[in-house]
């Protein structure tokens, strides 16, 4: 069907009413993120309109990542309901075309688009979430209080155990800055807290600046270097602070490998690796629950309450997969069972819909 004339054409019309729908989600992405970043970086030093618009231009692959189910969602909705309205689909249907047949162009048009977020809008997104940091943290050099804290890294050797933590990093997760440090005992208990302006990791050490130590029961004092022994790796560091979701496709598998390599847990990088293959899935089945809604011919307007149905189990199937997949990555459900049950509970639903309403 698909390689028919009419498939063709059905075809072509899903995808310009795609190319439409990502255009102006693109605008509306832009606008929102260009004023909310003018709003939080306004009064930091360095900061101009045209380094605004560049962080939102870098941030926009990221934003329009999570919008893509829905996308789909009202593309397969929109194109089916225009169809129908124009007797298009009454006719194919008279011609003897079953559901199945003339959806084939639309599911393939989902498919081909989740490969392409998967195999280009991700690594477009993973470059330009590295370039909008290198681009903040210039901004942010003279107010670090903004920056967002990162995850704590546990430091153990033979003489000490310390927690890190700090609430940005630079050079790859090399340079920390505003550091809180906590050293414990064997027992547990915390016998020194070190708060340094800054912490570099050199060869077997981090060198910390501008210290303030302090100790129960002593008096704290405050020194102008100190250099904390450490054992960790520049590598270490730099897996211990990937976020699944800034890792292009392309590289997951290896950092998987190295994650395992330095005993760092990987539960969330397998989550973010299936999700990304089960995307395209995910956007058939969104199609097919489009279907679901818009098939059914009126001479005027659809009805709105199903209309309203389909946004709703779109949303609804969207949010389940968001859920489970934080169960995955917390190692609550496996990665695997976490992404890929939702996507084919979804696809076999929408098929017993369809079959229900086409076949009896």
């Amino acid at each position: 069907m698909i390689f028919s004339i009419l498939g063709r054409y059905f075809f072509r019309r899903y995808a310009m009413t795609t190319m439409w729908f990502l255009l102006g989600v693109s605008g509306i992405i832009f606008l929102a993120d260009f004023s909310e970043t003018a709003r939080r970086f306004s009064d930091l030093e360095g900061y101009t309109a045209v380094g605004a618009m560049v962080l939102t231009l870098l941030r926009l692959p990221q934003i329009l990542i999570q919008t893509i189910p829905f996308i789909v969602l009202f593309v397969g909705m929109t194109v089916l309901i225009a169809l129908n309205r124009r007797y298009e689909l009454v006719v194919t249907r008279a011609a003897g075309i079953s559901v199945w047949q003339f959806m084939a162009p639309f599911a393939t048009g989902a498919f081909l688009v989740g490969l392409m977020t998967v195999l280009v809008l991700n690594p477009l997104s993973s470059w330009g979430q590295h370039q909008s940091l290198t681009l903040e943290n210039g901004w942010r050099k003279t107010d670090s209080s903004r920056a967002a804290f990162l995850p704590w890294i546990h430091q153990m050797t033979s003489d000490s155990d310390v927690i890190i933590g700090a609430k940005t990093a630079l050079e790859e997760g090399t340079m920390l800055i505003d550091v809180a440090l906590f050293h414990f005992s064997p027992s547990g208990s915390i016998i020194l807290r070190q708060d340094a302006a800054s912490a570099k990791l050199e060869n077997g050490y981090w060198l910390l600046n501008d210290v303030n130590e302090t100790s129960p029961g002593e008096i704290p004092r405050h020194l102008d270097e100190v250099r904390l022994p450490t054992n960790l790796k520049p590598e270490y560091i730099q897996e211990r602070l990937t976020q699944p979701e800034s890792v292009a496709f392309y590289e997951i598998s290896r950092k998987i490998e190295i994650a395992r390599s330095y005993g760092i847990p990987t539960r969330a990088l397998e989550t973010q690796f299936h999700s990304l293959l089960s995307l395209p899935f995910l956007l058939v089945a969104m199609t097919m629950i489009a279907a679901t809604v818009s098939l059914k011919f009126s001479r005027m307007n659809q009805s709105r309450s199903v209309i309203l149905g389909g946004i709703l189990s779109g949303f609804v199937l969207y949010v389940v997969t968001v859920l489970v997949k934080a169960f995955g990555s917390s190692g609550v459900v496996p990665p695997v069972v976490a992404v890929w049950i939702p996507v084919i509970v979804a696809m076999a639903l929408g098929a017993t819909i369809l079959l229900h309403q086409e076949d009896g």
